[in-house]
């Protein structure tokens, strides 16, 4: 059975994205500095200003508009309303609240007499992470929005570079494949919108975006001549980021993880502190899930952690592997609970998760880049055992 599926991604200086990266860059300035801080930091930019608001507990001093404006520098914005040295920023940060706190740094487990150092922590929030890996990618990713990100970095690294010196920083790119069954098969539609100084034709933009950004992509074999290709659809992409539209953080949570290709519990992941189970149990479940596919338990398959605010332990573990599983659901979703420990202190230490890495998850994605610690493949040979 023939089927189309679609993902986006946009690149580091489209605005919401560009308020992720002040957003990771401030955490991470202040994990490098304080490793047990407490960060909820998030941005939002227009025209030619952006606030940073938020709630940060530390003992680390860092100057929030120097790091803003340093990010802005960085991906591009040294020109119009929004120049990194020209728009006005203005801070509103707060420390945690102490109701959240009380049942942060104190779970309910260690309240009712629990002494594990692993139940230290409660979860920062309540909620439901989803964590997702399949087998048809090197990535453990789905082909769709692992080809949107790819598309979107090289169109910075051309505008970067000096290849293709008309680009500017702001732009978006979808691809839609064709599957039979399981099995992607061919590029159905591919769309690239990017913003561009007004020295360059939209004739030469269109070749240049297919030659330097699509054919350095997408492999040969997905094209073919029913591909449709869109490049500038609108005709015109003058005035880009915030100058043309507002940005917020948290606001691309779909491009930040697995393209739409499955559930999603809501929450956004830059800005915060590992204690916010929607950034570290969204990174925990991803981990699970990739080693749960790369030890053959499944081909693909999607993991639900729920937690309560305050309490260690969560709530719920459920798995649904798609069909595909050697195994039933309901066993997987007994031996990952047995394999892996799912408390947030416990998720914290596994993956090393008081460390800056956060500024690499920014653009691009968060899952898919062999360099994160979420990604390892370490516990392949743990979870092997049970096919046995």
């Amino acid at each position: 059975m023939k089927k189309l599926f679609t993902s986006e991604s946009v690149t580091e200086g489209h605005p919401d994205k560009l308020c992720d990266a002040v957003s990771d860059a401030i955490v991470d300035e202040i994990i490098a500095r304080d490793p047990a801080a407490r960060c909820a930091v998030e941005c939002c930019a227009a025209y030619d200003g952006m606030l940073i608001m938020g709630e940060v507990t530390t003992t680390a001093a860092v100057d929030y508009q120097e790091i803003a404006r340093r990010t802005i520098k960085r991906i591009g914005y040294d020109f119009g309303s929004f120049a990194y040295d020209k728009c006005a920023i203005t801070v509103s940060v707060h420390e945690q609240s102490p109701d959240i706190a009380l049942g942060v740094n104190n779970s309910l487990e260690r309240r009712g007499g629990v002494t594990e150092a692993e139940d230290e922590l409660g979860a920062g929030d309540q909620g439901m992470m989803f964590g997702y890996a399949c087998s048809e990618t090197d990535e453990y990713m789905p082909l769709p929005v692992t080809l949107a990100h790819k598309l979107a970095e090289r169109l910075t690294e051309a505008r970067k570079s000096g290849k293709l010196p008309y680009l500017r920083p702001d732009g978006k790119t979808q691809v839609t494949i064709e599957y039979e069954g399981d099995k992607p098969v061919r590029a159905d539609a591919i769309v690239v919108s990017t913003q561009h100084d007004e020295s360059v034709t939209q004739e030469r933009l269109r070749a240049d975006i297919i030659e330097t950004v699509i054919n350095g992509v997408v492999p040969k074999e997905l094209l073919d001549s029913d591909t449709r290709i869109y490049v500038n659809p609108t005709g015109r992409f003058l005035i880009g980021g915030p100058e043309g539209d507002s940005g917020l953080t948290g606001r691309k949570i779909i491009v930040d993880t697995y393209g739409g290709a499955c559930a999603h519990g809501g929450g956004a992941f830059s800005g915060k502190d590992p204690t916010k189970v929607d950034r570290s149990a969204a990174y925990m479940a991803r981990y699970v899930c990739k080693n749960t596919v790369a030890a053959g338990l499944c081909d693909k398959i999607e993991l639900q952690i729920a937690y309560a605010i305050g309490v260690s332990r969560p709530v719920s573990v459920f798995v649904n592997t798609f069909g595909t599983g050697k195994l039933a659901d309901g066993e997987i979703a007994d031996i990952l609970v047995k394999e892996f420990d799912m408390r947030p202190y416990a998720i914290i230490k596994t993956l090393g998760l008081r460390k800056p890495v956060y500024s690499q998850t920014a653009a691009y994605g968060h899952f898919g880049k062999p360099a994160l610690p979420w990604e390892k493949l370490d516990r392949v040979n743990d979870l092997k055992k049970y096919l046995k």
